[in-house]
């Protein structure tokens, strides 16, 4: 069987780099793609199209046109549907029933979404008294922010990649986008989209790579990129900070989590379990929003554990066409060590292993595959490596608490702060303690409801700004206010 190529997209057109890297399905790692790496050269030549289409075509368009051009790109991803689920489930190893009911709807979600509301963004006007009696106005004036770098993660490729690129658009930015090397697959495949929906050459650019010496650094270092976003570990996004500095650029950064669930005695157990199973093993734990450490009042503390074990232990591991399966594998070998790692380092600090802690059985055709088992823990300080370090797999670690200001200090006691859930039937409590998070997201008996117009980002060392609804417009425009003399 041949082996795919995976191509840049710069200025409309498809094109190879300075070298190749090679592509594994994670389900058994294999090669199935070789994906063209972009040098400094295919880096320097996505940024000056993205450049010149802001003076061309897109740059001249009303909001309503763009609108309707990235109306025509959500119904091209829904057109191609099939290609989408098959290449990110290739690329991931998820379940095609998850990318089936999230990563592609939302994929194409976000072009919509943030295509209306560019539409109806209210400005400021002021009338202002001047000496002469006359008068003047003041209004405020949004103008796109320029060639925005767009730096995606690889555990929802194509959701996380919309979810910048469909605002940066809306607003009548042009964007050069850097792919995960792990998921480049949906970001090369949308050029084809974009190119059928009429976005003008130069708009949309892709380039392949890795971070140091690679498309990565040559984006974050570009003199003529005007911002940059990003979603991915803290590590990453600081030294995204430092390349910027220099030409005092603006970054959005989605960053870590140690994420708490906050589950009280009064909780309708029933729905903390339900939800803390998908918070914790859903995508394989490969969710920047996922919980990895449970906190459960006593008296529920038993049972709680029980159910989570039962729940855990009933997860059906799979490949993408495996049509029982609800966990995949993780992205790759190389996570796939991190995270057995951690499973080792709880054992030698003395975890009590609830379930899992090691690799599945699984056919002998995916042996080679990155799969982990989902894992849970118990009996562990707060001040362990488990609770401290973001590991990113199917795993959490369950401690008991006896009152609700414990729970709140020891909830917060992390160095990031992205999102916490609070499961109780008591609505004072509830909100209570929600005002006491030091989290950019509380969920209060959920998890992952996300209505998109509403602020998405974290805390402390979980990220820098928000993005969602009026805030994505926000950080992809630029403020400036005209006064007029009357």
């Amino acid at each position: 069987m041949s082996t795919a190529k995976i191509l840049n997209f710069i200025d409309g057109a498809y094109r190879e780099g300075r070298s190749w890297f090679e592509k594994r399905n994670p389900c058994d790692n294999q090669v199935f793609a070789a994906v063209a790496e972009a040098g400094k050269d295919e880096v320097d030549a996505a940024v000056a199209a993205a450049r010149k289409a802001l003076r061309g075509p897109w740059g001249r368009m009303t909001v309503h046109e763009r609108a309707a051009i990235l109306h025509r790109v959500a119904d091209g991803i829904t057109a191609r549907f099939e290609e989408f689920l098959a290449a990110e489930c290739r690329d991931t190893g998820k379940p095609r029933s998850l990318a089936s009911h999230i990563d592609i709807p939302r994929g194409a979600a976000n072009f919509k979404i943030f295509a209306d509301l560019v539409k109806n963004v209210p400005t400021e006007s002021f009338v202002l008294d001047t000496p002469d009696g006359k008068g003047a106005v003041n209004y405020a004036l949004r103008r796109p922010k320029g060639v925005i770098g767009v730096i995606c993660p690889w555990n929802l490729p194509l959701l996380l990649m919309t979810w910048k690129v469909g605002p940066a658009l809306a607003c009548g930015n042009t964007v050069v986008v850097k792919p995960s090397e792990e998921t480049p697959s949906t970001a090369a495949l949308l050029g084809e989209v974009m190119n059928e929906a009429g976005v003008p050459p130069g708009v949309y650019n892709v380039v392949h790579g890795f971070g140091p010496d690679s498309a990565g650094e040559y984006i974050t270092s570009h003199p003529d990129v005007n911002a940059v976003t990003f979603t991915g570990e803290t590590r990453t996004g600081a030294a995204i900070m430092r390349a910027g500095a220099g030409f005092i650029r603006p970054v959005s950064l989605e960053l870590g989590g140690k994420n708490p669930a906050l589950v009280f005695a009064d909780a309708d157990l029933d729905k903390a379990i339900e939800g803390t199973m998908r918070s914790v093993f859903a995508n394989c734990g490969q969710v920047c929003l996922g919980t990895e450490r449970v906190f459960v009042e006593r008296p529920v503390f038993d049972q709680f554990v029980e159910r989570l074990r039962t729940g855990a232990e009933g997860l059906v591991i799979g490949t993408p066409d495996d049509k029982a399966a609800n966990m995949g594998p993780l992205v790759s070998r190389e996570h796939q060590s991190k995270v057995l790692s951690y499973y080792q380092k709880a054992r030698d600090l003395g975890a009590a292993v609830v379930t899992g802690g090691g690799t599945p059985e699984v056919p002998a055709a995916l042996a080679e595959g990155a799969w982990v088992q989902p894992t849970i823990w118990t009996g562990l300080g707060d001040d362990s490596a488990i609770m401290r370090e973001e590991i990113f797999g199917p795993c959490c670690h369950i401690s008991p608490f006896d009152d609700e200001d414990e729970v709140v200090a020891r909830g917060n006691d992390t160095e990031y702060g992205l999102c916490c859930s609070i499961w109780t039937e008591n609505a004072s409590k509830a909100h209570r303690v929600a005002s006491q998070m030091d989290t950019g997201l509380v969920w209060v008996n959920s998890w992952f409801l996300r209505d998109l117009r509403t602020p998405f980002g974290g805390s402390k060392r979980s990220g820098i700004g928000r993005e969602g609804g009026v805030h994505s417009l926000e950080f992809y425009t630029e403020l400036s206010n005209v006064c007029v003399k009357l």
